[in-house]
């Protein structure tokens, strides 16, 4: 899906200056396998990434990006993390830094295809043969993973 049309009418006024913007991240696991996107933006394997729209509520946004980007319909589980991600540049210069929850999802039905133009490719990976994930996608990953009953936050 193209950038929301919200930033880019916030972009129009501030130009390339630094946006503070809410993200959701869904780490979708079965059966010992995860749901992965090769990005178009970078050509690497990762966790499924999204923008929340202006009053979605982020189990909502979550959902919407797996389907968007995958053809996956999820049912968000839990809150796994909540952290802000490191500043990013875009390659037209905009910059953006993101407050991030994570939640792990469970497939509720769906084929894993390319469903838009965020992706090269789609595929469910064994959790043991996983293909190299950035820094911050193997966090976010970890804390999913843990069978812990809270999500985890940073303290500074």
């Amino acid at each position: 899906m193209p950038t929301p049309q919200f930033i880019l009418d916030l972009r129009e006024y501030v130009g390339h200056d630094p946006l503070w913007l809410s993200g959701v991240t869904a780490v979708v696991v079965e059966d010992s396998r995860l749901l992965l996107n090769r990005r178009s933006d970078s050509g690497r394997w990762a966790l499924l990434h999204g923008v929340l729209e202006p009053g979605e509520q982020p189990a909502d946004a979550v959902a919407r990006e797996v389907e968007e980007e995958t053809g996956v319909r999820v049912r968000p589980e839990r809150i796994t993390s909540m952290v802000t991600l490191p500043p990013m540049v875009c390659a037209n210069g905009d910059r953006a830094q993101y407050l991030n929850i994570a939640f792990r999802c469970r497939p509720l039905g769906g084929e894993a295809r390319v469903n838009d133009d965020e992706s090269l490719d789609v595929a469910w990976w064994p959790l043991d043969a996983l293909p190299p994930l950035s820094a911050n996608d193997a966090l976010l990953l970890e804390k999913a993973l843990a069978d812990t009953p809270s999500p985890w936050f940073a303290l500074g």
